[in-house]
């Protein structure tokens, strides 16, 4: 693949081209065409650590052998959970090029949920690091059928993984990937029981590489990497950099002041964060001093983004920034330019060339233009289902007269008159006040214009009187002093007579899940045992 056709045109204009018709080629073999056009390129920046495509291709390799070595043949799952690494990458990449699935995991989750998920997933091997390991082993005992662990970092003896490695031939028996084999198993981040494992084909992902060079991906790519790599956040720009030849930079924990330097020393031109990040970073005392120039695009997704927060990104970093609305297990996306549509940006952008997105109401009947539903998805791009739960999958989908099948978002939103997608609330979110639909995201962007309001979720607890009233939590800037009574007072003169607050409190911060999403069931159980 080249770039040429896209690189000088606008972004907007070159999204129109693609995806383009290119044979379908695995991810582990276009790391070993860079292993052999570029070998001394970096391929990986992991601290103080670089290791270029010629030695990465062949630690891919000797993990690929390895695996064939314990027996794991194509179509089956390792799991990996652990923090960000070249090991990590590694083993991910050896286990595509054996034909093997990957379910990466949240170090975050609980020993239980950890377990819980490789059992699901079915995984022949576990590989760790030693804070998980170390979680896992004193908080479970062992059971007959949990995998055998390998630890990724410099643990010694035999279940480190350079002894592992040592085991195995330098070279694997070579694997032809067919693309309808599944890729990953990607967890959902739920906040309660066993998550679903959503599972998405090489040909997906393959499809989703191929529109890489109309955001400028290529060999003098470098993408500094400061989402967890268990995150479908994180791959839709990891992928595209292997794929063509770019260097990733690893921050294998956020910190703003951390990335703010990385960024300029290693002269970043890419990167993927969420909008607590960006929120974060544009919050630096320093911003202003560092050089970010070298930046081509920036990326978000995940969680909703602030129209104020595109504006203030856009004003002041360098490079198109770039929203993308959609979901873990696909269906349709829509991609908003904030620097192209200035007047656009309380939106998430228009659909994506090939992705077909409709609303529909509680009924499942499609709605025209201007009307408030359900968003529902269908492209390319769509998940093989949830991993052996074949009833969740089907709740997930809504078929339209033609038979076509879409996947449900659980969010609402409408359309304006230009086709821009605006999102209104998750579904569950909504709150129903003596008999009137009130939106979260309303409410919370008329509270961030009060000066003291630095973040702010708003959620819906039981009301004797009107069945649910919306409350807000809100954390306040260190520099302002106005109390609870005064904002919430405030805020109430500015909306309408059926969206008045119940209710404000003064939170440190607000939990949010490792991919920035706000935790608003926590909040209500907060606010309900108060």
């Amino acid at each position: 693949m080249n770039q040429s056709e896209t690189s000088s045109v606008p972004i907007a204009q070159a999204a129109q081209l693609a995806p383009q018709s290119f044979a379908f080629v695995d991810l582990a073999a276009l790391v070993a065409a860079s292993a052999l056009q570029r070998p001394a390129s970096t391929a990986v920046v992991d601290g103080e650590r670089r290791i270029d495509y010629a030695a990465f291709n062949t630690l891919t390799d000797r993990v690929a052998a390895a695996l064939q070595q314990a027996g794991l043949i194509a179509g089956q799952i390792i799991a990996i959970c652990a923090a960000s690494s070249i090991e990590y990458l590694a083993v991910f990449l050896g286990a595509l090029r054996a034909g093997v699935a990957v379910a990466p995991l949240a170090p975050s989750s609980t020993p239980q949920q950890i377990r819980d998920m490789v059992l699901d997933s079915q995984a022949r091997l576990l590989f760790v690091d030693g804070p998980v390991a170390q979680a896992l082993n004193a908080a479970l005992p062992a059971l007959p059928n949990q995998p055998a662990q390998i630890r990724l970092d410099v643990a010694q003896g035999d279940a480190a993984l350079g002894s592992w490695l040592q085991l195995a031939p330098a070279q694997p028996a070579p694997v032809a990937i067919e693309p309808a084999w599944a890729f990953n198993i990607i967890y959902s981040s739920g906040t309660t029981g066993t998550p679903k494992g959503i599972v998405q084909s090489h040909a997906m992902r393959w499809l989703q590489v191929q529109y890489a060079p109309v955001f400028g991906f290529g060999t003098n790519t470098k993408t500094l990497v400061a989402t967890p790599l268990y995150s479908n956040t994180t791959m839709t720009t990891l992928l595209p950099t292997l794929a063509f030849g770019g260097c990733l930079v690893l921050l294998a924990k956020f910190d703003a002041g951390a990335y703010l330097k990385l960024a300029q020393t290693e002269r970043a031109t890419h990167t993927m964060l969420v909008p607590v990040q960006y929120q974060r970073l544009l919050a630096w005392q320093d911003f202003g001093q560092f050089d970010l120039t070298s930046f081509h695009a920036k990326f978000c997704t995940s969680a909703p983004l602030s129209a104020s927060l595109k504006a203030d990104i856009v004003a002041r970093w360098p490079g198109a920034m770039i929203e993308f609305y959609g979901m873990t297990e696909g269906g349709g996306s829509c991609m908003l330019i904030a620097n192209e549509h200035p007047d656009k940006l309380h939106t998430v952008g228009q659909p994506i060339e090939g992705h077909d997105i409709r609303l529909i109401d509680e009924e499942g009947r499609e709605l025209v233009r201007g009307q408030i539903g359900e968003v529902v998805g269908r492209s390319a791009t769509m998940m093989s289902g949830y991993h052996r739960q074949p009833d969740k999958t089907s709740t997930a989908q809504w078929t339209d007269g033609d038979g076509n099948v879409y996947i449900r978002t659980g969010d609402v939103g409408r359309f304006d008159e230009d086709g821009f997608l605006i999102l209104l609330d998750r579904r569950k979110d909504m709150i129903i006040s003596g008999g009137f639909n009130i939106y979260p995201s309303d409410l919370e962007a008329v509270l961030r214009l009060h000066p003291a309001v630095a973040d702010v979720a708003v959620v819906g607890v039981p009301s004797a009187l009107w069945g649910e009233t919306p409350v807000a939590f809100v954390v306040r800037r260190a520099d302002q002093q106005a109390g609870a009574d005064g904002i919430l007072e405030w805020s109430n003169r500015q909306l309408g007579k059926t969206q008045r607050l119940g209710g404000l409190r003064f939170v440190a911060e607000l939990p949010r899940s490792a991919i920035g999403k706000v935790l608003k069931r926590e909040l209500r159980d907060a606010w309900n045992a108060s």
